[in-house]
């Protein structure tokens, strides 16, 4: 990855995880700004190739995470910068950043549930929402409290997450 393309990464990166931490919210403005970096820098610097990455990657974001928001188990802020990401790295590199993400985020999570007591309540939540899903049918609407904006809920920050993760990548995956 081009040191352009890291220090774009870095940068939206650290700001979008503080925000999510510090507010719960990344800002839209980061997130629009991230896309038009990275679709940007990659075609000013690769050309039609770094157009095509960019492009890839951030539809590949949201080819992922998109259905996640419909479900109500992610937000769109979540969604955005993902997208924002994918767009700086490309598709390949934004696989390896979302698996990143997604192996602290079950750590974090398996963390969260231990220190919160909610372990059975937790296999209960995910039984619903596999049911729920199998039968094609929305897993909040039978139970409010699994739409991750209800008050009941409990989230981790996922920009957060997508922070370090991408931190993690450019120290030991990225030389």
């Amino acid at each position: 990855m081009p040191p352009f393309l890291k220090i774009t990464l870095l940068l939206v990166a650290l700001i979008g995880g503080w925000a999510d931490l510090r507010t719960r919210r990344i800002p839209n403005w980061l997130n629009t700004s991230g896309v038009i970096f990275g679709i940007g820098l990659n075609a000013l610097f690769l050309r039609g190739d770094g157009l095509r990455l960019a492009l890839a990657g951030c539809g590949l974001a949201l080819l992922i995470y998109v259905p996640l928001y419909l479900i109500r188990a992610m937000g769109a802020g979540d969604v955005k910068f993902m997208s924002a990401i994918g767009a700086i790295v490309g598709p390949q590199t934004w696989l390896s950043l979302f698996l990143t993400t997604a192996i602290l985020g079950g750590v974090a999570s398996v963390c969260l549930i231990v220190a919160r007591g909610r372990f059975y309540l937790t296999l209960a939540n995910v039984s619903t929402i596999a049911n729920e899903l199998v039968h094609c049918r929305l897993p909040f609407h039978k139970d409010p409290s699994l739409d991750v904006h209800d008050r009941r809920a409990v989230g981790l920050p996922h920009g957060a997450l997508i922070a370090i993760s991408a931190v993690i990548f450019l120290a030991f995956f990225c030389r």
